[in-house]
């Protein structure tokens, strides 16, 4: 039992589930804003569970996909895998637990959202393939991420609608963009081991400069979601406090000073993805309008 134990305690700080913070609360603006009111408690529920299979499943995988790479780079070295503290039959055990996790959580809520989330997974699962051909790797880990909150639409109605869309482009570009800014931590070994992605590709200060780029267009995507479904107050005044967390974000970094890029990826991320479900469920609670 105790075994059991302190190998489930090893895979959750494997693959960092406590940053399953990332994606949740873009699910459940999904959520809030296909009718604009609370959702059911239940679908909140298998909502929650489907959203952490499907991170925790698509993370285990990621593990394994890149257990060899892992053990060669000094910054993932001492990961489970790499150590041996787990087995890949432990991951893909966890692995497919997760999955059935997912798949029934998802059968509990909409046809339309059983068929979509299997395809969540194998986006993230592609993307640790990606990187090994194509310095586009950061735009399919942000596709996948995108995809919560179009999947939590579709489980509360039965459908995707066209305002979810630039909802879901945000996420993708704001995912997109942190993510190369963790990219440049390993600039030095993805050069030397052939592992692609933007930083490796065209250098830090372009990728700082592209990775800024996408933290202009996901804001502005997110203003269009705001705009197409006439939200209030409330949740432009998030959209702001937003857009002052990606700026701060930008001031921390820079080409000759990546000392603070962790606070910036993993700090000020969660609170951004906190910000902009809270203040998306105060303009549901309180819907106050701009005109």
């Amino acid at each position: 039992m105790d075994s059991a134990f302190n190998k489930t305690k090893v895979f959750l700080e494997m693959i960092r589930f406590e940053h399953t913070i990332f994606a949740l609360p873009f699910a459940f603006v999904g959520a809030l804003l296909v009718e604009k009111q609370i959702p059911a408690g239940s679908d909140i529920i298998w909502i929650t569970l489907a959203m952490a299979g499907a991170r925790t499943a698509a993370m285990s995988l990621n593990r394994v996909i890149d257990r060899h790479i892992d053990a060669q780079n000094p910054r993932t070295a001492f990961r489970a895998l790499p150590r041996g503290l787990l087995s890949v039959r432990d991951v893909w055990v966890y692995t497919l637990i997760s999955f059935a996790l997912l798949l029934f959580s998802a059968h509990q809520l909409s046809p339309l959202a059983f068929s979509l989330s299997p395809i969540a997974v194998a986006v993230l699962s592609l993307y640790s393939y990606t990187k090994r051909f194509t310095w586009t790797c950061h735009l399919i880990l942000g596709l996948a991420l995108g995809l919560a909150p179009a999947g939590a639409w579709a489980a509360i109605v039965n459908r995707v609608d066209p305002a979810v869309i630039p909802l879901g482009l945000g996420v993708l570009f704001w995912v997109a963009g942190f993510d190369i800014i963790y990219a440049c931590d390993d600039f030095i070994f993805d050069r030397e081991y052939g592992i692609h992605s933007i930083p490796a590709r065209f250098g830090i200060a372009k990728a700082l400069s592209i990775s800024a780029f996408f933290h202009v267009l996901a804001p502005v995507l997110f203003l269009a979601t705001g705009v197409m479904l006439q939200m209030g107050v409330f949740y432009f005044a998030g959209l702001a406090l937003a857009v002052s967390l990606l700026w701060y974000q930008h001031r921390l970094i820079s080409p000759g000073d990546l000392s603070r890029a962790g606070v910036a990826f993993f700090n000020l991320n969660g609170l951004l993805s906190v910000v902009m479900f809270c203040f998306t469920f105060l303009d549901i609670l309180f819907p106050v309008t701009i005109c």
